[in-house]
């Protein structure tokens, strides 16, 4: 196993004075740091300047009662300070925790940061020394969605499926477990852990991963020692297998009895947790069955419980309470790991506690929190695999239209889902929810079926969801996918573009829009999480480098900051010695990683990915911009050894298995035609041998043979030939 060194930490004993001067500056006698327990939190409103959880309350509402900064004198925000988290340059999604006066967060392969909050001073870092090897395994990028804090303890799980519990004061570990039961296969974490009374529960991604995916489960530790307590698996082992615990029975009659059982399963749970300590549940959501195709698995048509599913956990067992499946026999990859909002409603005219989810499959589910009873399910964004859903039996209406095993089908929403993990904002304020929408359709089409040369795609398995814009041309995929839709079609289906994006306000009593605003056309995803404050004020940062600031009751935009760095995390605020700030976690990558390269609005196609925390406050200057991006030139390749069939091998291989990361133009991951000569001559070493593993590329020895390499360098370098002609034809003299 190869292992970073771990940065030196900062010793105990300088730290003190720092210490006691912060929580003397936030107005606490305490000077114990990471002070968070269940007190604080049930009294969260009483100390408006903490944001104590990712997001800022026990129930997840990414809203804050602060109105320091608010419509009044929002004009005047502007830049108070920023941190350079030091980590290879990928998408960032961590929202920072502020305790006393004192901002902890993670990042990239799950290092965590404690910072001065009022100045971005660091306190420590520390390095979680992840496996390089799982730097394969997330579907989206080397993200970590953030940290728990709890009693003196900051908790964060690394990329390669450990679980960390740190000395708050120092940031020295005091334990640290394995959380991944089977380490063959591609499980990776990269979710922010739950506290949930005496545990702190982490799940995993990879349901989408390899040629089979992985089998989800949920883990609860003992916060003091770091035992595991109770695992909670989401489907059914292998025919013939004993269950670990009596839930799966009722999910295996769910599956087909003579499945295959090369297919792990999936359902795993990597984001969106929530915790009600009044009814002592945990909440998750899980992710898609594994694979898309559900008729590799079995010939007949099954739920495959507990997939694309939100499941409520007794948080002192790990045993079910309840469950609701917000996509039967899902074969959209439409994940239910959406964040949760735990708030009260009036439902028919009568107060109800509820969980609200935006969930990726289009459609706004609000459901009882202590029985997983459907109140409703409006969509919120334009939805054409299924007519509504049936509140009686809480199933969708499945639409005629949407069966893509008899063919290619433009499906809205894609694969992307109509709101992903960027977090939406609750406002206890306006009674208003504020979305991050994602307006893109997807064709999915049978790659197996259709007469395409490829067959396979890794984290699609034999199944492929091509994202259409303006430019999508039919012609061009023929050859590798088949016969597919012509672009009139597509567009015909609807007025509105192809592709948008959005932020809507959704009243969830109404089930309606109230407000909305199209933000970054054609991105595919690249907007940020949302927050929102008593301030009447909505933040939202976009991939085009702006943070943009709303009157949260009527959408009025209020405020722009140029930032210069992508902003896909949501926001926050807090204070320090009475003055409001607000701060973001910048960083493009994430699934952008997935979507080819960043259109030309982006921040990522103009200024260099700087990595880093940017705090924002009342009369501050201008934020300063990252160094701009030279102009992309390509360099001469070097000469063509290789025959066609070689290089039509290569570009297969290269769909296959490299696509997921790797596009041609700006990315979080390099452009593989630019290649300088050292690159080239150590172009096998590197992926076979790992030789720049650090950066996050592995060795793929496992999966690709020599002669694999050999083809997809050829094909790389007629593709850079490609380029770099075309660049000389039209060069100016």
């Amino acid at each position: 196993m190869i292992r970073r060194r771990r940065l030196p930490l900062i010793a105990p004993l300088l730290l003190a004075p720092a210490w006691l001067a912060l929580a003397a500056a936030a107005g606490t006698t305490s000077p114990a740091p990471g002070r968070v327990d269940a007190a604080r939190l049930a009294a969260v409103d009483a100390e408006p300047g903490n944001w104590f959880t990712g997001g800022r309350d026990r129930d997840g509402t990414y809203y804050s009662p602060l109105r320091q900064i608010d419509t009044s004198n929002v004009e005047r925000l502007g830049y108070a300070w920023s941190y350079d988290l030091g980590t290879p340059r990928r998408g960032q999604e961590a929202t920072p925790i502020v305790v006393d006066g004192v901002m902890y967060t993670s990042g990239t392969w799950g290092y965590v940061y404690a910072l001065d909050a009022a100045s971005g001073r660091e306190l420590w870092r520390y390095d979680p020394q992840a496996n390089y090897r799982a730097a394969r395994n997330p579907c989206c990028d080397l993200v970590n969605r953030g940290v728990a804090v709890w009693q003196g303890k900051v908790y964060v799980a690394s990329v390669d499926g450990r679980l960390h519990s740190l000395d708050a004061r120092t940031g020295e570990a005091r334990w640290i477990v394995d959380t991944i039961a089977d380490h063959s296969l591609p499980y990776s974490s990269t979710g922010a852990p739950q506290i949930a009374g005496r545990v702190v529960v982490i799940g995993n991604s990879g349901s989408d991963m390899g040629k089979a995916g992985v089998r989800g489960y949920v883990s609860g530790y003992d916060l003091t020692t770091g035992r595991l307590r109770w695992r909670f698996y989401t489907v059914p082992p292998a025919p013939g297998r004993p269950y670990e615990h009596p839930d799966l029975a009722a999910a295996d009659r769910t599956w087909p009895a003579g499945r295959s059982a090369v297919f792990q399963g999936g359902g795993t749970a990597w984001d969106g947790f929530a915790y009600d300590p009044a009814a002592d549940l945990v909440y998750f959501g899980t992710a898609n069955a594994a694979p898309y195709d559900l008729r590799q698995v079995g010939p007949s048509r099954f739920d495959a419980l507990y997939t694309a599913s939100i499941v409520a956990l007794h948080a002192a067992t790990g045993r079910l309470a309840w469950y609701y499946q917000t996509t039967p026999h899902d074969q959209y990859d439409y994940d239910a790991v959406q964040k949760l909002i735990l708030t009260d409603l009036s439902v028919g005219g009568q107060p109800r506690r509820v969980l609200m989810q935006a969930s990726k499959n289009g459609f706004y589910y609000v459901l009882d929190h202590k029985t997983g009873e459907l109140l409703s399910a409006n969509s919120y964004t334009y939805v054409n695999w299924a007519t509504g859903v049936d509140l009686k039996t809480g199933r969708p209406l499945v639409a005629a239209n949407a069966d893509w095993t008899q063919g290619p089908r433009n499906i809205y929403p894609s694969w992307a889902g109509g709101h992903t993990w960027m977090p939406m904002s609750y406002s206890r304020a306006s009674r208003l929810t504020y979305i991050p929408v994602i307006d893109v359709p997807n064709i999915w089409v049978d790659m197996a079926a259709n007469g395409g040369t490829v067959k396979f795609l890794d984290g699609f398995f034999t199944v492929n969801g091509i994202m259409p814009d303006e430019t999508y041309n039919p012609e061009d995929l023929k050859r590798l996918y088949g016969p597919l839709p012509p672009l009139d079609s597509l567009k015909a289906e609807r007025k509105e573009k192809l592709v948008r994006e959005l932020i809507r306000a959704w009243d969830p009593v109404a089930g309606k829009v109230v407000w909305e605003h199209e933000t970054s056309s054609g991105m595919r995803g690249y907007d940020g999480g949302i927050m929102s404050t008593a301030g009447n004020l909505v933040f939202q940062g976009r991939g085009s480098g702006e943070l943009w600031i709303y009157a949260a009751d009527s959408g009025r935009v209020l405020k722009r900051i140029a930032t210069g760095s992508h902003l896909m995390a949501a926001p926050m605020t807090y204070t320090v010695r009475g003055e409001q700030y607000v701060a973001v976690q910048a960083g493009y990558g994430g699934a952008a990683i997935t979507v080819g390269p960043a259109p030309e609005s982006s921040a990522a196609s103009r200024y260099e990915n700087v990595n880093r925390i940017i705090a924002f406050k009342l009369d501050g200057p201008a934020v300063p911009l990252p160094p701009a991006l030279p102009p992309v030139r390509f360099e001469q390749p070097p000469e063509q050894h290789a025959g066609e069939a070689s290089i039509r091998a290569g570009e297969i291989k290269f769909i296959e298995e490299c696509s997921r990361c790797h596009a041609f133009g700006p990315s979080v991951t390099p452009d593989l035609r630019r290649l300088n000569a050292g690159l080239h001559a150590a172009f096998k070493d590197i992926v076979l041998k790992g030789l720049v593993a650090p950066t996050g590329m592995e060795g793929f020895d496992d999966l690709l043979s020599e002669q694999d390499v050999d083809d997809i360098h050829a094909y790389l370098i007629d593709e850079a030939w490609k380029a770099y002609r075309e660049q000389q034809a039209t060069a100016h003299p």
